[in-house]
């Protein structure tokens, strides 16, 4: 049998003064010893060992950070930004975001625009008439927070007045994804506000989701009443119109608008399985997803709420569940037949009849 050398062999036998090559032929080496030789090799040719890692594990970091009253003034230094790698950056992943949202079906036709504020003044944003899955970093526009257009070559998009609208009245909402997603859509169409305390994710990441009455799409109006909706709710559906979500970085509202969506979908479902009778969890969980929002640093404006307010539903309407009446299809539900109605059907029968009899 093979003798095995373990790594405090290998420490015995290099402390003694012998090297590397006085292991014996044929020796088996664990894993540990064969690590004590290759880090006694890096000190002699003077490259010591990696250290372990100490610093903390990372989490991605989309979020753009600018100095405060740093914001270029001529038009020479707003080209100058504009054309900076740290805004190029920015635009290419807003083509990507956009590649991503046309994929997913949530844009149709040039539906759809993304922003990102970069500056207390400052905002880069999609292009009107071009698809959110074909847009090129070129094609982006550098506005202000009253929209006009400070750099860029493409026409900014019209409705940007609604995501500054959010912006000038939430100061977390560093970036806006507005689009046409079907589920939420429907929703909006139908002016029903999905239900709360269903999927923990959402209670998370969403909160209660907005709902704003319907504006003419891009006009201050709709900037207003939308703003508005958005100081206390990340996601909005506008009623007739579509969605727009807010977040820290643009990824972050992206993310907000696949979660709307997707539980729009899932509620949507389960009321063609149940109708409104759907399970939720308790007001005391309900609690406990609002603390982890609140260390996430998103506000709650249900905070204050007392657990059993937190997840009333009560005026959650979802479409008509059709039943055949336990008294008979000829019989309404409470099993007395109307008398009334009953002579009408048969007045209007025999009148057919004689009719068809001439």
């Amino acid at each position: 049998m093979k003798k095995v050398f373990t790594a405090k062999d290998v420490e015995e036998l290099l402390a003694s003064g012998q090297g590397a090559n006085a292991i014996p032929a044929g020796v088996l080496l664990t894993p540990s010893a064969k690590d004590a030789l290759r880090d006694a090799r890096s000190a002699r040719r003077g490259t010591a060992a990696p250290a372990p890692v100490s610093a903390e594990p990372r989490v991605p970091d989309y979020e753009f950070h600018w100095k405060p009253g740093g914001d270029p003034k001529t038009p020479a230094e707003i080209e100058a930004f504009f054309r900076s790698p740290e805004l190029e950056e920015l635009k290419v992943r807003m083509c990507e975001i956009g590649d991503r949202m046309w994929k997913r079906g949530y844009t149709d036709g040039n539906g759809g625009n993304l922003t990102i504020r970069v500056g207390d003044n400052l905002v880069l944003c999609t292009p009107t008439l071009v698809s959110k899955g074909f847009m090129r970093p070129e094609q982006m526009a550098l506005i202000d927070l009253d929209g006009n257009q400070l750099a860029g070559g493409f026409k900014r998009t019209s409705e940007c007045l609604t995501h500054l609208g959010i912006m000038k009245r939430q100061p977390k909402a560093k970036a806006c994804c507005h689009a046409h997603p079907p589920h939420a859509g429907a929703f909006a169409v139908a002016g029903v506000r999905p239900p709360t305390c269903m999927i923990p994710e959402a209670e998370v990441f969403l909160g209660e989701i907005g709902m704003a009455e319907y504006r003419t799409p891009g006009t201050p109006a709709n900037a207003e009443i939308i703003g508005e909706e958005a100081v206390n709710h990340m996601s909005v559906l506008m009623l007739n119109h579509g969605v727009i979500c807010w977040g820290k970085d643009v990824e972050d509202a992206y993310w907000k608008m696949e979660n709307t969506d997707a539980y729009c979908q899932t509620v949507l479902l389960a009321t063609q399985l149940k109708g409104s009778d759907l399970l939720t969890i308790t007001g005391s969980q309900a609690k406990e997803l609002i603390d982890l929002r609140a260390s996430l640093g998103m506000e709650d404006k249900r905070a204050g709420l007392r657990e059993c307010e937190l997840c009333d539903n009560s005026e959650f309407r979802p479409g008509v569940v059709c039943q055949v009446p336990q008294g008979g299809a000829s019989e309404p539900a409470g099993g007395a037949r109307n008398e009334e109605a009953e002579a009408v059907v048969q007045a209007v029968t025999a009148e057919v009849i004689r009719q068809m009899g001439r």
